[in-house]
C-alpha cells in the first residue's frame, strides 16, 4: 500500500518559527505540499484552495486566536484536521476538541515528535501534549503517537510505517503502553486514553 501524502498548512507569525516548521514538515517524505499562513485571513484562503490534511496553528497569531481560526479554516474546509500548538500557553483537550481541533502539542517537543503528531492528527488520530496528562498514564511523547494511532484502528505494520520504526519496536510500545494504561488490549488502551484525553 502506498503512503498517502498529505497536504500541510502551517499558521504561525513568527518569523523563525515559521520556517522552521515548513523546514521540518516540508522536509517530511510523507508532506505532499507545505503550505504556510501568517494570520487569519491568509489561513482562510489557502484552506479554501487547497484543502489541506491537517493545519498546524498556533494558539495565539499576533492579536488572533488559534481556535478562533481552526473554526474558520474548517468552516471553508470540514475535512482539514487541526493540531494546536504554543510555547507559552496551554489548551485542555475538552476546549481544543470544542474548537473542533484534534490535539495540542507544546514548542518545547523534540521536532520528530511534533511531526509525528502532525501526521497522527492527520491520519484521524488526536495528540494531547498536555503536562497535566503525562503524569496521569506516564506515557512517552512516542507512546502517545502510537496510542493516536492505534485510536484509527491501524496495525502495528502501519504504525511502523507511519512512524518511520520497525514493527519490532512498535509491538515494544503498545506492550509499554497496555501495561502503563494498566489495559489487556488495543479497545481497552483507547478507552482509557479517551478518559484521560490521550486519545481521539
Amino acid at each position: 500500500m502506498t503512503d498517502p501524502r498529505l497536504r500541510v498548512l502551517v499558521v504561525d507569525d513568527h518569523d523563525v518559527v515559521h520556517w522552521g516548521l515548513r523546514s521540518l514538515l516540508g522536509g517530511q517524505s510523507w508532506v505532499e505540499r507545505c503550505l504556510a499562513a501568517r494570520d487569519e485571513a491568509e489561513a482562510v484562503a489557502l484552506a479554501r484552495r487547497y484543502e489541506p490534511h491537517v493545519a498546524l496553528i498556533d494558539l495565539f497569531v499576533g492579536s488572533e486566536s488559534g481556535a478562533e481560526i481552526c473554526e474558520r479554516v474548517r468552516a471553508v474546509s470540514p475535512t482539514t484536521k487541526v493540531l494546536f500548538i504554543s510555547g507559552a500557553g496551554r489548551i485542555s483537550a475538552a476546549a481544543a476538541r470544542g474548537s473542533g481541533a484534534s490535539g495540542f502539542v507544546p514548542k518545547d517537543w523534540a521536532a520528530n515528535d511534533v511531526a509525528g503528531a502532525v501526521r497522527a492528527v492527520a491520519l484521524g488520530g488526536s495528540v494531547f501534549g498536555r503536562e497535566d496528562a503525562r503524569p496521569a498514564a506516564g506515557l512517552s511523547a512516542r507512546e502517545r503517537q502510537v496510542l493516536g494511532l492505534i485510536a484509527t484502528r491501524a496495525t502495528n505494520t502501519e504504525i511502523a510505517r507511519q512512524l518511520f520504526l520497525s514493527p519490532h519496536t512498535v509491538k515494544e510500545h503498545t506492550s509499554a503502553l497496555y501495561r502503563k494504561l494498566g489495559v489487556r488490549n488495543r479497545a481497552e488502551a483507547v478507552q482509557r486514553g479517551q478518559a484521560i484525553g490521550l486519545s481521539a
